[in-house]
Parts: structure tokens; sequence; C-alpha cells
């Protein structure tokens, strides 16, 4: 057999896995409201469409943004003001905030992707300090008290999210819109077309590739998804703040991708769910002041010790001992 078919075979074997486990997580994602507090687990999804997206930029484009919080934030503060000035329904409300977000991450890519490296960096965490400053002063936002008692509505105007489970399954549904529009253009021509700019970009240019066109429309889909799950936080916590704006939030969600597993397709949600749920049980006990401290502790852990983050070492284990 030659080396072309080992690989694609591979390959099938390796997509055959993901779709099993796909399949396994929406399966418990539907039982898990009755086992665990709902709203826990929609902050927990929503947090790792957020990562998922940032993992779009850094796992397979190569790029590291700082500024991911305002993407989040805007759509969080869109899709609030919306649907209480304005009385759109949450459906129409999500949707105009992650269109602005996409609006916004066109605007940040043309002015940052053609710079590489801690200069991309710094221009996305620049704007996005940009954005935060504005946030704090425009009358939309509420300032510094934020928007609050966003109501959740009704879901195509008959369907009342202000319960729990209806919300839960609401917010699961976006999830794994989200997560299957990811697995899908990493796994398209665009996709590996991506990766080949990650790894070598000026060969890539050599190939005739225009990479500046696919970052940006990389960029436009990260922003889009991140724009998303603010957008859905901002009406399961009825609350759109300037803690969404922040930079702290920018590093939170480079250290969720990063526990999980850069470069691998459910890394992102196991290090959401990991950073979530330190969060939650240390913040209701006497470590509450540390919460900040600890996680900076195991972000360190993680890049010095487990570079490939949790699914990507289970990978490798899994690679070297069953293969």
């Amino acid at each position: 057999m030659t080396t072309q078919a080992l690989n694609s075979s591979a390959v099938d074997k390796s997509m055959a896995r993901t779709k099993v486990l796909f399949l396994v997580l929406i399966a418990i994602g539907l039982v898990a409201p009755f086992a665990i507090y709902p709203v826990f687990l929609m902050k927990v999804l929503c947090f790792a469409l957020f990562a998922c997206a940032f993992n779009l930029m850094l796992g397979y484009g190569g790029l590291l943004s700082f500024g991911h919080a305002a993407f989040l934030a805007t759509g969080g503060y869109i899709t609030g003001h919306t649907v209480m000035e304005w009385g759109v329904t949450p459906e129409v409300g999500i949707l105009i905030g992650t269109v602005c977000s996409a609006a916004m991450g066109f605007v940040f890519g043309k002015l940052a992707i053609r710079r590489q490296g801690i200069y991309f960096a710094m221009i996305t965490l620049a704007l996005a300090q940009l954005v935060f400053f504005l946030y704090v002063q425009a009358p939309f936002t509420g300032g510094e008290n934020g928007l609050q008692g966003i109501p959740r509505g009704e879901l195509l105007g008959f369907i009342s999210l202000e319960d729990n489970l209806p919300m839960y399954y609401f917010v699961f549904a976006i999830f794994i819109f989200g997560f299957a529009l990811i697995h899908r253009t990493i796994h398209s021509p665009f996709g590996q077309i991506l990766k080949a700019i990650r790894e070598n970009e000026p060969r890539a240019i050599s190939l005739g590739y225009d990479v500046d066109k696919y970052k940006l429309v990389a960029f436009v889909i990260s922003a889009g998804l991140a724009g998303l799950a603010g957008s859905t936080k901002s009406l399961v916590f009825q609350l759109s703040s300037l803690t969404d704006a922040h930079w702290h939030m920018s590093g939170e969600v480079i250290l969720m991708t990063l526990l999980g597993g850069v470069g691998t397709i459910f890394g992102p949600v196991v290090g959401a769910a990991t950073v979530v749920t330190l969060q939650n049980y240390l913040s209701q006990g006497p470590l509450a002041s540390w919460v900040p401290v600890i996680l900076g502790l195991i972000f360190v852990v993680c890049v010095l010790l487990f570079r490939s983050g949790i699914v990507g070492e289970i990978q490798k284990f899994m690679k070297k001992n069953f293969s």
C-alpha cells in the first residue's frame, strides 16, 4: 500500500473517530441539564464557543489575537440593546450582534493582518482597548453599570426562554451550529490553505495564494463566532458588562485554548469547561481572592510541561499506544 493511501486511511479513521465523539457529546449535552445546573452549563457552552472561535485563529491560522474580547462584548452589547430598546426577538438580536462583531472583525483584520507575530498581537490589543474605552462612555452600553435586565424573550415569537431548560437547549443548538461551522471550515479546502499559510507563509505566497485574503476571512469568521458567543451569553445572564470587553477576557480565552489544546477541535471545549469549573468552585470557597493567581499558575504549568494541552496530550498518548 502506498504512503498516500496509508495517509488517506489514517485521515478517514480520524474523521470517523471525531464524528463518533461528536455524536456522543451531543447525546451527553441533551441529558446534561437534568443532572447539572443549566445556567452553569450554558456558561460553559458560551465560553467554549468563544474559545473555539479563538482557536480557529491561533490553532489553524497561526495568528495570536489579544483583542477577541472586543468581539465578545460587541455581540453582547448589540444584542442586549436591540432586545431591550427595539423589542426584537432573541434570535434576531443574536443575529444582529453576530453581524456587528463580524463587521468589527473585518475592520480589525484589515488593519492587523499585514503584520505578523507580536506586532499583530499588539495591534489587536490596541484596537480592543480603544473599543473598551468607547464602551465605557457610549450611552447604549450603560457605562460601568452595563446593560442589566436584558429580557430573554420568546424564540420565534412563541417559545418562552424565561425558563432555564428551554434556554439551555437554545444555547446548546447555537453551540452545535458554531462548532459544526468551525469543523467544516478547518476540513475544507479553505482550511487546508489556512494551515499551509500557518506552516509556511512564504511558500503559500509562492504558490499564488493571496494569504492576506485568507487570513482576513478567517479573522472575520472567528470574530463573528466570538460575537455569537457574546450575544448568547448576554441573554443567558440577562447582563452585558465591561468585563467582557476588558483585556483580561482576551487573556482568559488564550488560557482556555492553551489548556485544552491549541489546534485541536475539542481542545478549546475542554479548556473552557476546565477554567469555568475552576472559577465557579474556587470563587465559593476561601480561595476566592486567589482565583487569578491559581489560573496563572495553571497557565505557567501548562506552557512548561503540557504544551499540547489536555486534548493534545491525550491524542499523543493514543497515537503512541494504540496506532
